[in-house]
């Protein structure tokens, strides 16, 4: 699951950016001046993958997150370049030790017409709160065991957590609201949206593309973005496209206007000095599936599987020669707790020792084909490697519905390349450690390392980045045991033609111009 980048890839490829903003060193980065925008335009996205269920609050895939962006907001906001909460719904907020209070902008409307209120909140808070429900936004987004109370008198919205979560407000910077026609009847959530965002769904045609319409009258955006300012589509189109190489061919002609790409196609769009925004995201990230069943069940088998690795070289083979190793979990800018917690911690390639453990060991591998091409290359190193160290592995590059089917669901994989893309480390906690699937939660992999959660106890004690040397050094008990290997950080670029945009990690479409030609 690519919380987010579809490097989401929780994106799950999880998967959940709250981001960074776009590099003025990129060739044709950079927006134009106002003058040059033209309003009444449709602007088309390429999308590597189909977002599946539509129900927001449903999936961490960063296909699903992405056209979120598009018909639903959050409370608040984070300022992509400083890290700081910044307004949506909410004007004004308080973080008071285990209480958070929140008042929501005035004159807020759903695209049905009806007003979102507290209680509206509240609501939603209750339902990603219930373990019954099964959104894998319950402590990544939302602090598990979180309360809440609404007052619709004076629009505030107040939250009781369990216990301290220092990032709190970066989590609920990404929690998508639902209006009362979608909580009322989440089976109507499937083919339409039910939202206050700038835009909504007109069209659905699953595997194909899925269109919006602007909504007039839209004020409460990120910072208090509009749907009024010049420049701004009055139609969005995300359009599925499974391989790079097309994307970036249809970008060239003009045919579509964005596309994120993180394979070596990038270098021949950026040679066409297109407009881009690039974000640091983690794009290699290895995962084990613990369960009892499973060869990788083994402690032994999962040090054979990470020590038969040339991981520089794979990270290198990853990211097409642009990237360089993973250095911290949470990669997204702007990066809560700065650092390394994983170069010093990464188990060392020992071929020899490899080959003791995995001896006739039968390995399903899974990665998603909607990753690039390089991608799918640094797969085809990896098996060799472990087929070299005596392991029998069977590969799958598959879509990343059949990937979020086979790790949510069926269980069907021992390995799996999932990057979870977040940009503060207890984001990830209920993908690390917990409940797994079978118990509502959502540690997928079945991870059980006591070293890690004491560790995170340790730093939810601590006021915000005062622990940060504490979740670091959780992060690296993980990886030393190689319970999960993260091995790849990359540049990820978002090219444009006919439009500009802000991309900070996630799709922001308050922030999309379509130019002139």
């Amino acid at each position: 699951m690519k919380l987010a980048v579809s490097a989401i890839s929780l994106c799950v490829t999880a998967a959940v950016l709250a981001g960074c903003g776009g590099s003025d060193d990129d060739p044709g980065s950079g927006k134009s001046d106002a003058s040059k925008y033209v309003d009444g335009a449709t602007f088309t996205m390429a999308m590597a993958g189909d977002p599946g269920k539509l129900d927001p609050q449903s999936s961490a895939s960063t296909q699903l997150f992405t056209v979120n962006q598009l018909a639903y907001d959050n409370l608040v906001s984070v300022d992509a370049k400083t890290g700081e909460i910044q307004s949506q719904l909410a004007s004004a907020w308080k973080v008071d030790g285990t209480t958070v209070t929140l008042t929501l902008e005035k004159g807020i409307t759903c695209a049905d017409g009806s007003d979102f209120t507290a209680t509206t909140a509240v609501d939603n808070i209750t339902y990603v709160g219930d373990p019954k429900n099964k959104s894998p936004y319950l402590g990544t987004f939302l602090p598990a065991g979180a309360t809440a109370k609404a007052d619709d008198a004076a629009g505030t919205v107040t939250i009781t957590l369990a216990q301290p979560a220092p990032f709190v407000l970066n989590g609920l910077a990404s929690l998508p609201m639902v209006c009362d026609a979608g909580m009322k009847d989440r089976s109507s959530l499937a083919a339409k949206t039910a939202g206050t965002g700038p835009y909504e769904l007109t069209e659905a045609v699953p595997g194909d593309h899925y269109t919006y319409e602007v909504r007039d009258g839209y004020t409460w955006g990120p910072n208090g973005a509009t749907t009024a300012e010049k420049g701004m589509p009055k139609t969005v189109v995300m359009k599925i496209v499974q391989n790079e190489g097309t994307s970036a061919n249809l970008l060239l002609s003009g045919e579509i206007n964005a596309v994120t790409v993180q394979g070596p196609d990038a270098k021949r769009l950026t040679a066409a000095k297109l407009f881009s925004t690039s974000t640091p995201a983690m794009v290699g990230e290895q995962w084990y599936n613990h369960d009892t069943g499973h060869a990788t069940s083994d402690a032994a088998v999962r040090m054979g599987l990470t020590q038969a690795l040339d991981l520089k070289e794979l990270a290198s083979v990853a990211t097409a020669g642009e990237g360089g190793p993973a250095t911290t979990f949470a990669a997204i800018q702007p990066v809560s707790c700065p650092g390394d917690s994983i170069t010093g911690a990464l188990p060392a390639q020992d071929v020899d020792a490899a080959k003791s453990a995995l001896a006739g060991k039968k390995i399903t591998f899974l990665y998603s084909s909607a990753a690039g091409s390089a991608v799918a290359a640094a797969a085809e190193l990896a098996v060799q490697e472990w087929k070299a160290a005596g392991a029998d592995v069977t590969s799958k590059g598959v879509d990343e519905t059949a990937l979020q089917g086979a790790i949510f669901g069926t269980g069907d994989w021992d390995v799996a390349w999932v990057p979870l893309n977040v940009n503060s480390p207890d984001q990830l906690t209920p993908f690390l450690s917990g409940p797994g699937l079978a118990d509502g939660g959502t540690n997928f992999s079945g991870i059980d390392n006591k070293d890690y959660t004491d560790g995170v106890a340790a730093a939810s004690a601590k006021n915000g980045t005062e622990g940060c040397d504490t979740w670091l050094d959780a992060e690296s008990k993980l990886v030393a045991a190689a319970d999960v290997v993260p091995f790849a950080n990359n540049e990820v670029k978002t090219f444009g033609n006919g439009a500009e945009f802000d991309y900070p990690g996630q799709f922001m479409p308050t922030s999309v111009r379509m130019v002139a030609k």
